[in-house]
């Protein structure tokens, strides 16, 4: 349990520090993921990156599993 909670972790972690790169091609403003900018507020909302992500890590994981 230990073990998969710092490989979480670690993930999360790599993660914030590639994302300027993710940034870069797109990741992050992906067709769905909903943005909206009005005078006092921001709404930013990842869906499309989110399921994109989920779908990957799906994936992975299963193939580690296999």
């Amino acid at each position: 349990m230990s073990r998969t909670l710092i490989i979480v972790g670690l993930a999360i972690v790599a993660g914030g520090v590639f994302w300027p790169w993710l940034s870069r091609i797109g990741l992050g403003r992906l067709p769905g993921d909903i943005f909206v900018q009005r005078p006092n507020f921001t709404f930013y909302a990842p869906i499309t990156t989110g399921l994109l992500i989920s779908i990957v890590l799906s994936l992975i994981f299963w193939l580690i599993n296999r």
